[in-house]
This record gives structure tokens, C-alpha cells and sequence, in this order.
């Protein structure tokens, strides 16, 4: 069976620990899309850990982490993030990388930070990864997939003498900086096949060998439904789906074999970026007691420590995410910070233009879009270490049923606490 752990959000749901979680029956993990731009934050008996680009499988023996084909491989940053959790006494993961994937290069860094600056205030709040650039080169066909570190010398070398005249071109002439050079670029890509030699394989080949013998397999994306490029509040988005059908093609498996989608969504809202975000808590004062009460030590960015945009829980985009993502079951994450509250305002519609909808509109419309809010009543204790949906507060189970009602999929499992076993499953 394949399982998709997606974001019905804007990301930053708590997929980490939901795959983490689901990881302990599972045999492989897919990261399927999105590269190092955001992070996965795993409490576990090791420690506390932020994965980029790692799936967040890697911390239990028995399971193999597969980075797809749809992924930006940043190499240097997967070679840290693997030192980086080796150091601190997890056993070296067993690692296979496809030999389909593109790499994000040197340069797509410096392009991402380049045009920001030039941006300025109308910056598109990227974390300056290099991911815009890169797929912006893959799809212009000017990428380096990772088979192309096997090819002939004098062809590589052919393809960055043409790569660099293209660069070089907007380098000095829009960003007015120093050019690429042709050998630098060709010791950077050998750098690389140094570094991930051992652990390139054909990953759609060795997928569907592992379906035929049964294997468990979990898909993990990255951010969530309204980041996505096509169906989320685009521009403001990343550059690859987001979406659990994406699985399919980032890992390379028939989409009829993803049999469950676990969409994850936070008892709240948060958002890292630009963008629209309805539901965001607009009160300085309200905002930043959620986001310091917040997520694992905090609301703030795994990848960049930007704090993130606080909002109230939003039912019309969560009811569109789980729709987009197919979701058959909702992980329902960071309950237990929400006990400090005496009410709890929830996003029940959008008033545009002096009508109420609760189908979530395109960019143009969510601009003009006004929260309307319903008020529930907190239940003002801990409720970390309650196993049983049963034992929990009455108005903490209301909250659930009320949001479940309106989302319209099932909620099946909630989430606590942040270690690995603060779960209760319904």
C-alpha cells in the first residue's frame, strides 16, 4: 500500500511528525517534491531535529528514505542534514536518491537571492533556497538531472558552456553582479557525484518491485494545498505540486496504488511568507502569544526562523485543501496549545463583496475576503498524555466535532503534543 502524508494548508502542519509516526509500520519513505526550502521539525527519542530534505522516516532502522525524482536535490544540504543526524546517534540511514532527480545548483541560490533584492518591497518572501530557479530551469530544460554526473565529459561540459552564456547574460546585465564561470560549475557538479555515488539508483524500478512484494510506502510532501502552484493562492506559492497526486509522478508510481491521503492540518492557522491568509489574528498582542505558546517551542520557520503569521482555524481553505488533496483521513495537530484560551474564534466563511461563501475563491477575490467568525468556548486545561478521545475535556471534543462537521472529512487521529507518541486516534 502507498500512503500520501500531505499539508491541507499553508504548510507547517505537522507533517513531520505524522510521518514520523506512520513510519514505525512502514517499510520506505518518498520525499516526492520541494526541495530544502522548508523544514520538518521530528521530537523523537534522539532529540529534536529539523529535516529538509531528509524524509522524516530516517530515524527508524528498518526503513529505506528515498529522495524522488520531483525533488530539488540540494546535494550539500542533504550530505549536512545526514552528518548533522548521524552526529547526535541515529544509526546512517538507508539512502536512495533518484537517478532522475535534478540538482539545485550554486547559482540557482544566488539567482533566488538576487531577485528578491531587486524585488524589494514586492518580494515574493522566498526563503532563497534556489527552488524558483531551479524549476524554473528544469522546465526550460537547462537542469542537471543527476544521471548526467555518468555522462560523457566533453558533452557536460558542452551543456554548462551553454548554461553559463544564458546566465550570464541577465547576471551582469539585471542583477549587475559577477559572472558564472564554466570550470566552477563542472567542479560543483563532480562535487556532487563524489557525494551521492553510492546512493543513486533507478527509484521508480526499485518502487514497483517493493509494491509487488508488498512493501509499505509513505509519501511525504512538503508545504501544503494552498502553496501549491496551480491550485493555491498563486503567485504567492512554491514551484512544484504540492498535491498527493503529485506522488505519483515525484516518486514514480501508479496513482492508483496511493490508497490512503492523510491530509494534516493544524488546530489553528500559521503561514510563513507572503500571501493571503484570511484568518490571520491581525491583534499583535493575541498573535504572538500563539505563536510563542505555539508549534514545537514556537511558531517560527524550520528552515529560515522567520516567525510565522498567526491565524484562527480556517474551515473553508482546510474543506478546499482536503478536497484538492483527496483526503480519506485528517491528522489534526497542536490541540493541546489552544488550552489557554477561554473562547475560540473559528473561520466558518468569506464575506466578498457583502455575501458570504464557504467555497475558498481565487487570489483575486481572497483579497477582498473578510473572515466570518463562530466563537466556541476553550476548555482551559493540559490535555498532554490523554490517550483516549473519550478522556478529553467535553468543549475540546466539541471543537473537533464542530470543525470536522464543517470541513466535512474525517478527522482520525490528534495530535497532542509534539513527541513521536502524543497521538490519540479516533
Amino acid at each position: 500500500m502507498v500512503k500520501a502524508v500531505v499539508g491541507a494548508n499553508w504548510g507547517d502542519e505537522g507533517k513531520g511528525k505524522i510521518t514520523d509516526m506512520l513510519a514505525k509500520n512502514a517499510d520506505i519513505i518518498v520525499r516526492f517534491q520541494g526541495g530544502a526550502n522548508a523544514g520538518h521539525t521530528i521530537v523523537n527519542n534522539y532529540g529534536k531535529f529539523a529535516l529538509h530534505t531528509l524524509p522524516s522516516g530516517v530515524f527508524y532502522d528498518h526503513t529505506t528514505s528515498v529522495i524522488g525524482t520531483g525533488v530539488a536535490l540540494d546535494v550539500d544540504r542533504l550530505s549536512s542534514e545526514v552528518e548533522s543526524i548521524t552526529s547526535k546517534g541515529v544509526p546512517m540511514p538507508s539512502i536512495k536518491i533518484s537517478d532522475r532527480a535534478q540538482m539545485v545548483m550554486s547559482y540557482h541560490v544566488l539567482f533566488d537571492q538576487y531577485e528578491e533584492e531587486r524585488l524589494g518591497k514586492n518580494s515574493f518572501g522566498s526563503t532563497k533556497s534556489g527552488i524558483a530557479p531551479f524549476y524554473s530551469d528544469k522546465f526550460s530544460k537547462i537542469g542537471f538531472q543527476v544521471s548526467e554526473l555518468w555522462d560523457d565529459e566533453a558533452a557536460l561540459k558542452e551543456k554548462i558552456a551553454n548554461v553559463v552564456l544564458k546566465k550570464n547574460i541577465i547576471i551582469e546585465n539585471l542583477y549587475h553582479k559577477p559572472a558564472l564561470k564554466e570550470e566552477d560549475i563542472y567542479a560543483e557538479l563532480m562535487g556532487y557525484k563524489e557525494k551521492i555515488a553510492p546512493f543513486v539508483c533507478d527509484v521508480s524500478a526499485f518502487l514497483y518491485e517493493a509494491l509487488k512484494e508488498g512493501k509499505e510506502v509513505l509519501l511525504e510532501g512538503q508545504l501544503g494545498t494552498m502553496k501549491d502552484p496551480d491550485h493555491g493562492i498563486y503567485p504567492m506559492v512554491t514551484s512544484s505540486s504540492t498535491l498527493a497526486g503529485y506522488g505519483a509522478v515525484g516518486a514514480g508510481v501508479p496513482p492508483y496504488e496511493i490508497k490512503k491521503v492523510i491530509a494534516v492540518s493544524k488546530a489553528y492557522s500559521s503561514a510563513v511568507g507572503a500571501g493571503e491568509f484570511v484568518s490571520e489574528i491581525l491583534d499583535e498582542d493575541v498573535a504572538d502569544e500563539l505563536r510563542r505558546r505555539g508549534g514545537d517551542g514556537g511558531e517560527y520557520g524550520a528552515t529560515t526562523g522567520r516567525p510565522r503569521r498567526m491565524g484562527w482555524f480556517d474551515c473553508v481553505a482546510t474543506r478546499y485543501g482536503c478536497r484538492l488533496q483527496g483526503a480519506t483521513d485528517v491528522a489534526f495537530t497542536v490541540l493541546d496549545v489552544l488550552g489557554y484560551l477561554d473562547e475560540i474564534p473559528v473561520c466558518v466563511g468569506y464575506e466578498i463583496d457583502g455575501k458570504v461563501t464557504c467555497d475558498f475563491p481565487t487570489t483575486n477575490l481572497l483579497k477582498k475576503a473578510k473572515p466570518v467568525y463562530e466563537t466556541l468556548p476553550g476548555w482551559k486545561c493540559e490535555i498532554t498524555g490523554i490517550r483516549e478521545y473519550d478522556k478529553l475535556p467535553e468543549n475540546c471534543r466539541k471543537y473537533i466535532e464542530f470543525i470536522e462537521e464543517k470541513i466535512g472529512f474525517p478527522i482520525t487521529m490528534v495530535s497532542n503534543g509534539p513527541g513521536r507518541d502524543d497521538i490519540i486516534y479516533r
